[in-house]
Order: structure tokens, then C-alpha cells, then sequence
């Protein structure tokens, strides 16, 4: 009789040790299991059309999104030695602009022979042409008569809303250019006709000669452009710009979408 009590008196401690566990147990997991669907757990789930991407996610899935496209990469002399670098790239995705992407820009001579190159990163904002811009490359002896340009990484796709993009939108007017056969300035104005103040605005310039050829490119910045304001932007060169007369300048605003709130 005494053996059959320690038994029950076991297997009512047992039991009471395995309740305890499933209850701990069931806690710990059940969480996990109830946990409504996020873009960042790693799963397919709730409206997402990807792991973590598209639906309701902030950020596009690969096969939404249309690949940036370099059209055209150049070396402009600046002085005997010394160039800058700009790739023009397009972003076709409406919606879809990228945080950050790291780039790499290689330069060779007449005879396809490497002489440098220059690396960076860099946001891509929405739907349009923007320009990616390198200062001061030092080449000594050799002339950059080939320069290419390539994404290091595959770019990272985030949606933007349509009424962000709307109302963040910077307006050039007033260009004009001067000692065009001397040392060249080119002035332009820019107007916010936002109500948000918009925070380091990179404003690359482009000449072009009467085929379209660019011909030169500089850079400036703009440490805030203020909500409803303008800022007058100024480009010089040293040297008058090598190829034909320019016919055409074209001023291109860059700022980072995503730090503007």
C-alpha cells in the first residue's frame, strides 16, 4: 500500500513538473506563432509578393523594379592632370528610389590601358535622370579617354508615396552662362515650392554643344533650401570648355528623399 502512495504522490509531481513545462513552453512559442505578419520577419507573408517585399512593405521585390540604367559615363578635364567624373544614370521605377548603393568608376587611356579609378555610394531618387559626380581625379601623365561606370551592389528598391514625391520638388530658372571662352561661370536659381526644408541638395551641372555631346560638368551644394525659399548656385572652370560652343545647360537638383520630413 505504502509503494502504491509514493507512486501517485511521483506521478502527481511528474505531472504538476510536465504542466509546468507545456505552460512555459506554450508562452514561449506562442508569440512566435500569433505574431501578425511584418516586412521584416523574414517571411512570405500577409500581402507581401516576395519575402519581405512588395504589398504593403516599404520595399519593392527584384522582379517589381526596373533596373537603373547607366546611358553615359565621362572624364572632363579641369586642369592638365585633373578631371571630373560623371556617369548619367535613369531611374524608370515611379515610385522606387534607393537609399544607398555603392558605385566604382574606372578610367583608361587612348590604348584601353587602366589608369585609375574612383570609388562611392550615393542615393538614387525617383523616377528620373540624375547624375552620379566625382571631383578631382588625379591622373598625372595619362588622359582618361575611356571611363566606365558600374553598380557594385544591386540596388535596393524603396516605395516612396506618390504624394511625397509631389510635393517635394525643386524648380530651376535663370540659367546663364558667362566667359564661356575664358573662365566659364554658369549661375542658375533654385526654388523649394515645397513647405519642408529640404537638406543637402547637390546640384550638378551639365554643358552640352550644339550635337548634344557633353562637353563639361561641375558640382555645388547647398546645405538647406529652405521650405517656399530659393538659392541663386554658381559652377566655375579654370579653363575654357574643350569642344564646340555650348548650346545647352542643364542644372540637376539631387537630394535625399528619405531625409526629408
Amino acid at each position: 500500500m505504502a509503494v502504491t502512495w509514493a507512486f501517485k504522490r511521483q506521478a502527481f509531481y511528474f505531472g504538476i513538473l510536465i504542466l509546468f513545462l507545456a505552460v512555459f513552453g506554450f508562452l514561449i512559442i506562442y508569440p512566435n506563432l500569433s505574431k501578425a505578419p511584418s516586412c521584416v520577419d523574414n517571411k512570405q507573408n500577409g500581402d507581401e509578393t516576395g519575402v519581405d517585399c512588395g504589398g504593403s512593405c516599404s520595399r519593392l521585390c527584384t522582379e517589381q523594379a526596373e533596373p537603373l540604367e547607366v546611358l553615359w559615363s565621362r572624364a572632363f578635364r579641369v586642369v592638365p592632370g585633373r578631371y571630373n567624373a560623371l556617369a548619367y544614370i535613369e531611374n524608370r521605377n515611379k515610385n522606387g528610389a534607393v537609399e544607398n548603393i555603392q558605385y566604382r568608376f574606372r578610367f583608361a587611356d587612348k590604348d584601353n590601358v587602366y589608369i585609375g579609378k574612383r570609388e562611392g555610394q550615393i542615393f538614387i531618387p525617383p523616377a528620373g535622370r540624375y547624375a552620379v559626380f566625382e571631383p578631382g581625379i588625379e591622373v598625372g601623365n595619362a588622359t582618361p579617354v575611356y571611363t566606365t561606370f558600374e553598380f557594385t551592389r544591386a540596388p535596393v528598391f524603396t516605395q516612396v508615396s506618390q504624394k511625397k514625391i509631389d510635393q517635394l520638388k525643386i524648380l530651376v530658372s535663370s540659367i546663364d552662362l558667362s566667359g564661356e571662352k575664358t573662365t566659364p561661370r554658369l549661375s542658375a536659381t533654385l526654388r523649394n515650392i515645397s513647405l519642408f526644408t529640404i537638406p543637402d541638395v547637390s546640384v550638378v551641372a551639365i554643358l552640352y554643344d550644339s550635337s548634344g555631346n557633353a562637353v563639361g560638368a561641375s558640382r555645388t551644394y547647398l546645405e538647406k533650401l529652405y521650405g517656399e525659399g530659393s538659392a541663386q548656385v554658381n559652377f566655375t572652370w579654370p579653363e575654357p570648355i574643350e569642344g564646340g560652343a555650348v548650346i545647352t545647360k542643364e542644372i540637376i537638383p539631387i537630394f535625399d528623399i528619405f531625409r526629408v520630413n
